[in-house]
């Protein structure tokens, strides 16, 4: 058999029967997709994790689960209320109750995987219904027993062996004439017991699964037409990249750009797995190749803005000509599972910065009173938030000439906290006010690439 195509529909392509519609048509187009994986329908997993806080009284619920049913119900009559799928619906929906009320009285992280795994539970269900009204020959496939995750219940960690045997075994050999359909961001540890990938984790999910089964190519169907030079919505003049390399794409995800998880790189550049990313509304506009190489090459190539950073200061005289002040502050926020971004020092302080949204789904601050007591024994802590970083994209930045006078000239009306340039030939990246970051990123697009 043919290397085979692992196709990724994000909430918006499954927000309604005509969406899922759209997304059959692109999968149906394509002879070489053999696995479909699938987000929960668009405004489902945010309900489902309002429902998981546990904060809601009980007619704030009632209403939750009301605007829950009435998404799933849309589609469900769109279908013609297929009796034993809308008994699954149904069902689900009950559990979902079940589970919320069981969170209005005690919630943990284990509970809050349990209950916002069901949107995508049910909106592959939905789907595998569409496309068998349509003709084709497709499977519905619980993830779960094919995803092998640690215990880290919100942001689990993948088990890559034991997925692959999973999917080795029960997939792979059903692929020559059978469309599985799936789910994205699940997962089950060794007990069985449900995890998630964290928020965006669909996208990742799709190129695990992609490298389990020795895929040919990973789809990746979003609401935009590829990936961009930056976000079109802070600058008009944004406009598509129809190529860009693995590393690149994995700078642009990781600081900020939307269009990809940034973990979905890890496993298509283990096994140089072409990624093409387009729109499921409208897959005749083109898209996004990334690819391990490319033929042009660019110094910019693209601008990534994240927001909601924190920019964490630790002052101690204990860092002048010392040794291991870093290795304590690293091992303390290792315990806490804590990843650090940018990092700047002086002899007596060490400014990093966090991100505030790769924080956990549950609403916890990102530094807990456990992690500022546990710094605040080696050294004096401030922490500052309404920070955003801006990431300029590109190669051979940290080798050429006159890179930092072109990109500090641009937007010399304005002050950065902090730089962080010449660790990576790809990226140059700063700090700099929450409130600026649009205007900052429209000039450094006018200016360097236009």
């Amino acid at each position: 058999m043919s290397p085979i195509n692992v196709a990724k529909f994000g909430g918006t392509s499954v927000a309604d029967a005509a969406a899922m519609n759209h997304c059959a048509d692109v999968v149906l187009a394509n002879p070489a997709t053999r696995v479909v994986v699938l987000s929960a329908s668009a405004g489902v997993t945010n309900l489902l994790v309002s429902l998981a806080q546990g904060e809601l009284d009980e007619a704030a619920q009632d209403a939750q689960l009301t605007r829950l049913a009435e998404i799933q119900q849309a589609i469900l009559s769109a279908l013609g209320e297929p009796g034993d799928v809308s008994a699954l619906i149904h069902a689900q929906l009950a559990e979902i109750r079940t589970l919320a009320r069981q969170a209005q009285l005690h919630t943990d992280a284990e509970l809050a995987d349990k209950l916002i795994a069901c949107g995508e539970l049910m909106s592959t269900r939905l789907f595998t219904e569409l496309l068998h009204q349509r003709g084709v020959k497709a499977q519905w496939q619980d993830v779960r027993q094919l995803m092998r995750t640690d215990s880290r219940f919100g942001k689990a960690s993948v088990d890559l062996v034991a997925t692959r045997a999973q999917c080795q075994a029960h997939i792979a050999p059903l692929l020559g004439d059978t469309l599985i359909i799936t789910q994205g961001f699940i997962g089950a540890d060794s007990d069985g017991r449900t995890t998630t990938l964290g928020r965006g984790g669909s996208d990742y999910s799709a190129a695990l699964l992609a490298e389990a089964l020795d895929a040919g190519t990973i789809e990746i169907w979003t609401d935009v037409p590829g990936i961009y030079t930056t976000d079109p919505r802070l600058v008009t003049r944004a406009r598509p990249i129809p190529e860009i390399s693995f590393v690149e794409a994995a700078e642009m995800a990781t600081f900020g750009a939307k269009v990809l998880h940034p973990a979905t790189l890890q496993p298509a550049l283990r096994q140089d797995i072409p990624v093409f990313v387009g729109s499921a509304k409208d897959p005749a506009a083109g898209g996004t190749w990334i690819r391990a190489s490319t033929r042009t090459n660019p110094l910019f190539r693209a601008v990534a803005l994240r927001r909601q950073q924190v920019l964490v200061t630790l002052h101690s005289l204990n860092m002048f000509h010392a040794y291991g002040f870093l290795a304590e502050v690293f091992g303390i926020l290792a315990r806490h599972r804590i990843s650090v971004d940018l990092i700047t020092t002086s002899e007596v302080s060490v400014s990093l910065t966090l991100d505030h949204t790769g924080s956990q789904s549950n609403g916890e601050p990102i530094l807990g009173d456990k992690v500022l007591a546990e710094l605040g024994q080696l050294c004096k802590v401030e922490v500052e938030t309404d920070f955003a970083l801006v990431a300029l994209i590109g190669n051979h930045m940290s080798e050429a000439v006159g890179v930092g006078s072109q990109v500090f000239d641009a937007i010399r009306e304005h002050n950065i906290r902090m730089i962080c340039y010449g660790a990576s030939a790809h990226n140059l990246c700063f700090l700099v006010k929450e409130s600026e970051a649009g205007h900052i990123v429209n000039r450094l697009h006018q200016e360097l690439l236009d």
